[in-house]
């Protein structure tokens, strides 16, 4: 069992940064690949960045390549996504996720265990 709780979210300008934080109650939390997706009001789920069970890969949606970072430390149990030039397109509520898959996936049921969501709002 895993339990994720995310942090970091609130109401930025347009160009500003926010860096969100998930924190994970598992006992091995290198054991899992971890993701973020993101949910916009009236539109579904869809895949934000994804990085491997050591770090050592990453993976990106086009909407937020070279603008946002994923990483994570297996030390603390978290996982951060660094969101910087910052769009109103990228309003949404964040969800962080952990999967056993051993790639690098985009696609929300390959993931097993989901936060409850932080809000980010960016005004223009």
């Amino acid at each position: 069992q895993v339990q994720l709780v995310e942090s970091g979210g609130g109401l930025v300008q347009a160009g500003g940064s926010l860096r969100l934080s998930c924190a994970a109650a598992a006992r091995t939390f290198s054991a899992y690949a971890m993701g973020w997706f993101r949910q916009a009001p009236g539109k579904e789920r869809e895949f934000v960045a994804v990085i491997s069970r050591d770090g050592g890969r990453t993976n990106y949606a086009d909407s937020v390549k070279g603008r946002f970072t994923i990483s994570r430390d297996n030390t603390k149990n978290t996982v951060y996504l660094q969101m910087n030039s910052l769009k109103p397109e990228d309003t949404a509520v964040y969800y962080c996720a952990a999967s056993t898959y051993i790639g690098l996936s985009i696609y929300q049921t390959q993931y097993t265990y989901w936060g409850q969501g932080t809000q980010v709002t960016v005004s223009s």
